[in-house]
C-alpha cells in the first residue's frame, strides 16, 4: 500500500521479534479464504517497564511495542458504514488494508494480572491512561511510559490490568511519541484524486499570541494538512473577523499566499500545505479558509482500530503469520476475561461514535467491549467518519462554533425522538453488543460541549437514561484535569480568572472500581449524578446568573456554547458523510441548561468531590477571557477559581457575599476536620478509595491553610 507512512512501518517490521512462531499453515484461519481482521501483530520491542518495579501480587511490567496489519472486506454490513472504504485501494483478495502501531503495557506473568484489558484509546495520537490512573505528572513520561516514575503509584498495574492502546487518527503527525495509524487514500473509481472543498477556521486556539505570518492548512503543525490542489488563490477564499458574530471580511486573494513564510512575504517557499498572510495572522482575529483539497484519508478506519485490536488481542490465539497473541498463554488462550474501553476529550467523542456506529461488535459478531468509559464529551460527537475530516478540531461558544466535532442527534443514549430535526434514533441500539457505559463529565461541557443534552431533549425536558448506562458529573471541575496537578490554582493566561486543575483522578479510580464490580460480579454502581430539571439543578443560563453569588470584579457567562440543527447538505447524516454545504445552514435552536450553584458559586448536582465539599474558593466549570481577548466569550475549556478571603474582615471590606476561611472552619483543624468529613462521606458513597482519601486528608493537614 503506497501510503505516507508506508517506509515507517517496513523499518519497524525489519526488526520483528518472532517468539513462538508458528507456520502459517497452522493458523486458525487457514481456510482457503482471506480473513478479516488483523493479519499481521508484530512485537518489534519488548522490554522490562517501571524498572523492574513489583505492583503487590501482580508482580512486574513489561512494554510492548510494535506494528499490527489489518484488512477489512469493503462490503461487509460491519464496514460499510466506514465514509469511502469503497473508494481505498484493495489488494489481490479485495480488502483494504492499514496498518497501525501499538503499546502494551502487561503483567510478565499474565497468570497473576487480572485477566482485565484497559484500552485507553489515544487523544491525537497521545496516550492517557496513566496520567488519568496512576497520578503521573504531565510529562514524557505520559506518551513514553519507561521508568518507575512514569507508573506513578502503579494504581492500574497493582490491579492487574493490560494495557492497549494503538494509533487511530489518520493524520497525525510524526513526533514526541505519538501513535499514528497509515491509512489509505481515497480516489474516484478511475484512480484519479477526490477534490473538494475544506473550510478550517484560524484562532488563538493556532496563532500565537504574538500572531505569525504563517500556519500549516490545519493550523497545527502536529496534524498533516490536506493538499491544496490548486494553490491559484483565487479559486479560494480567505476572510476575518473581529467577534464570533461579526461578518466576515475578505482579504484580497493577492493579500495571501498557499506557502511557508515564518518572517514574511520576502521568504515566501510556495507550498501546497501552509499558509502565508503578508500582513500576518493577529492572535484576537478570527481568520476562515476555503479551499479546494485533495487526498482524503479514509478517516473512518479509526473507530475499526479499536474494534479489529482490541478482537484480536481477546479472541485470537495467534495472527494468520503465525505470531502469537501476547496476551496469550503457551497454549495459545487468551488471558483476557474482560475488555474496558475508555477514552477522554476528543476520544470521549470518539467513544460515542464508535458505539453509536456499531463497532463494539466485531466481524465476526461478537461483543468487542463488556464497558465503554465515555470521559468529559459532554454530546459531542467527533465525526471522523467524514471524508477530509479533521478530528483535531471541536466546536466552542468562542469559535468554530458551526464545526465538526459537534453535537448532532442522536444526543441521547436511548433512542429517542429529538424535537428539533425530527431524527428517531438512539447511541445504544444493539442490545446483543452494547456494552455497560460509564460518562463522565466536568462542569466545563455543560458550558461547552452541551452536557445537559444527555438528559433533556431540545426543549429542555427530560429523557430516559438507560438502566445499562450511568452519567456521573465531577461538579464544578473544568475540563483538563487529565494528569497530577503541580500548580494550583493554575495562572488566569488569556482568561480573567485563575483556572482550577482540580485532578481528576482520585473520583475516577473510585469509579472504576465500581465498573469492575458491575461488570464482573453484576454488583449495580452508584445511580447517576448528573443534574437533571426535575430537581432543579440544570437551569437556563439566566436561571444560574441569578443564583450566583455577586463577588466583586466576577462577571457571569452572558451564554453556554448554544446548539442550533446543522445541515451540511444531502451527503451528511448522523452517521458522517460528506460535507457539501459549507458552512453549514443553520436551523432551529436547542435549549442547553447549565448546572445551578449554591450560594459559594459551587455546582449542586453531580458528585461534588472533595475540594467541593471543603471549599477553599469558588469553583466553575467556566471563565471569561480577558480584554484583549475578546471578552464577550467562554474561555475555551477553562474553569475558574475564585478564592475565599481568609478573615471576615477582609470579605467584608472586598464587598464578597461568601464566608471566609475563618467563618467557615475557624481555624486549620477545622479545616482538616471539614476534608476528613467530605472525604469519609465519599468513601461510603463508593466515590473515593481509601488510600486516596487519606491523601486528602494528610495534604490538608500539610497546608498552610488558616495558619
Amino acid at each position: 500500500m503506497s501510503t505516507k507512512r508506508a517506509r515507517l512501518f517496513a523499518l519497524l517490521a525489519a526488526c520483528v521479534i518472532t517468539l513462538g512462531v508458528l507456520p502459517a499453515a497452522a493458523t486458525e484461519e487457514a481456510t482457503g479464504q482471506a480473513s478479516q481482521g488483523v493479519t499481521r501483530f508484530e512485537v518489534t520491542s519488548r522490554e522490562e517497564f517501571a524498572e523492574g518495579r513489583e505492583f503487590g501480587r501482580v508482580g512486574r511490567y513489561e512494554r510492548l511495542d510494535g506494528v499490527a496489519h489489518v484488512q477489512l472486506d469493503p462490503t461487509d454490513r460491519r464496514n460499510t458504514v466506514i465514509v469511502d472504504l469503497d473508494k481505498a485501494p484493495r489488494n489481490d483478495a479485495g480488502m483494504v488494508e492499514y496498518s497501525t502501531p501499538f503499546m502494551i503495557l502487561q503483567p510478565v506473568d499474565l497468570e497473576r494480572g487480572s485477566g482485565r484489558v484497559f484500552y485507553a484509546v489515544n487523544n491525537r495520537g497521545n496516550k492517557q491512561a496513566l496520567g488519568y490512573f496512576n497520578r503521573v505528572s504531565s510529562g514524557p513520561g505520559i506518551n513514553d511510559p519507561r521508568t518507575a516514575a512514569d507508573a506513578g503509584d502503579g494504581f492500574l498495574m497493582r490491579r492487574g490490568y493490560t494495557i492497549v492502546d494503538a494509533g487511530w487518527q489518520g493524520d497525525v503527525a510524526a513526533g514526541n511519541n505519538r501513535l499514528l495509524p497509515d491509512f489509505p487514500i481515497a480516489t474516484q473509481p478511475d484512480s484519479s484524486p477526490i477534490v473538494e472543498t475544506v473550510r478550517i477556521e484560524y484562532s488563538d486556539r493556532t496563532i500565537p499570541e504574538g500572531g505569525t505570518f504563517t500556519l500549516p492548512l490545519e493550523g497545527s503543525a502536529n496534524f498533516e494538512s490536506y493538499p491544496a490542489a490548486i494553490t491559484d488563490t483565487t479559486q479560494s477564499t480567505l476572510t476575518v473577523r473581529d467577534c464570533v458574530d461579526c461578518e466576515p471580511q475578505p482579504i484580497p486573494d493577492d493579500a495571501w499566499a498557499f506557502g511557508s513564510c515564518p518572517s514574511g512575504a520576502d521568504i515566501l517557499v510556495p507550498t501546497a500545505t501552509d499558509i502565508c498572510l503578508f500582513d500576518g495572522f493577529e492572535a484576537d482575529r478570527l481568520y476562515e479558509l476555503h479551499y479546494p483539497a485533495t487526498d482524503p484519508l479514509v478517516m473512518g478506519l479509526g473507530y475499526a482500530v479499536t474494534r479489529d485490536i482490541a478482537s484480536f488481542l481477546r479472541h485470537r490465539s495467534h495472527d494468520d503469520a503465525g505470531n502469537p497473541n501476547p496476551l496469550g498463554l503457551d497454549g495459545g488462550r487468551s488471558t483476557v476475561q474482560e475488555a474496558y474501553g475508555f477514552g477522554g476529550s476528543s476520544t470521549g467523542m470518539y467513544m460515542r461514535d464508535f458505539l453509536y456506529l456499531g463497532f463494539n461488535e466485531d466481524v465476526e459478531g461478537r461483543q468487542v467491549f463488556d464497558a465503554v468509559w465515555i470521559h468529559k464529551p459532554g454530546t459531542h460527537r467527533l465525526f471522523a467518519n467524514v471524508r477530509f475530516a479533521d478530528p483535531n478540531t471541536y466546536s466552542r461558544e468562542d469559535d468554530r462554533h458551526d464545526f465538526l466535532s459537534t453535537s448532532y442527534p442522536p444526543l441521547t443514549f436511548a433512542v429517542t425522538t429529538d424535537p428539533i430535526s425530527g431524527i428517531r434514533d438512539g447511541i445504544l441500539k444493539r442490545p446483543d453488543t452494547d456494552p455497560l457505559v460509564f460518562q463522565t463529565d466536568t462542569a466545563s461541557e455543560f458550558w461547552q460541549f452541551r452536557a445537559s443534552l444527555n438528559v433533556t431533549d431540545g426543549h429542555g425536558r427530560p429523557v430516559e437514561v438507560p438502566g445499562n448506562v450511568r452519567l456521573y458529573t465531577l461538579s464544578s471541575y473544568q475540563h483538563s484535569g487529565n494528569t497530577l496537578t503541580t500548580q494550583f490554582p493554575a495562572d488566569a493566561g488569556m482568561c480573567r480568572n485563575l483556572q482550577n486543575p482540580n485532578y481528576h483522578g482520585p473520583t475516577l479510580r473510585a469509579l472504576l472500581q465500581q465498573l469492575e464490580r458491575w461488570s464482573g460480579r453484576g454488583t449495580a454502581p452508584t445511580d447517576s449524578r448528573y443534574g437533571s430539571v426535575e430537581d432543579g439543578t440544570l437551569v437556563t443560563v439566566d436561571e444560574a446568573r441569578g443564583t450566583f453569588p455577586a463577588i466583586p470584579g466576577v462577571a457571569f457567562p452572558e451564554t453556554p456554547n448554544t446548539l442550533e440543527g446543522l445541515d451540511f447538505g444531502p451527503l451528511f447524516s448522523s452517521t458522517g458523510g460528506i460535507l457539501t454545504v459549507l458552512p453549514p445552514h443553520v436551523g432551529d435552536r436547542y435549549e442547553v441548561l447549565v448546572p445551578a450553584t449554591d450560594s459559594d458559586g459551587l455546582d449542586l448536582a453531580g458528585i461534588r468531590p472533595v475540594e467541593i465539599r471543603a471549599p477553599l474558593g469558588t469553583n466553575t466549570g467556566w471563565n471569561l477571557r480577558a480584554p484583549g481577548h475578546r471578552p464577550e466569550n467562554l474561555c475555551g475549556l477553562s474553569g475558574s477559581y475564585i478564592p475565599f478571603a481568609e478573615t471576615r474582615a477582609e470579605r467584608l471590606a472586598a464587598g464578597d457575599p461568601r464566608p471566609s476561611l475563618e467563618e467557615r472552619y475557624g481555624n486549620h483543624g477545622g479545616y482538616v476536620r471539614a476534608v476528613r468529613r467530605a472525604t469519609q462521606e465519599l468513601v461510603r458513597e463508593g466515590l473515593l478509595l481509601r488510600e486516596d482519601a487519606a491523601r486528602f486528608v494528610r495534604e490538608a493537614a500539610a497546608s498552610d491553610v488558616l495558619r
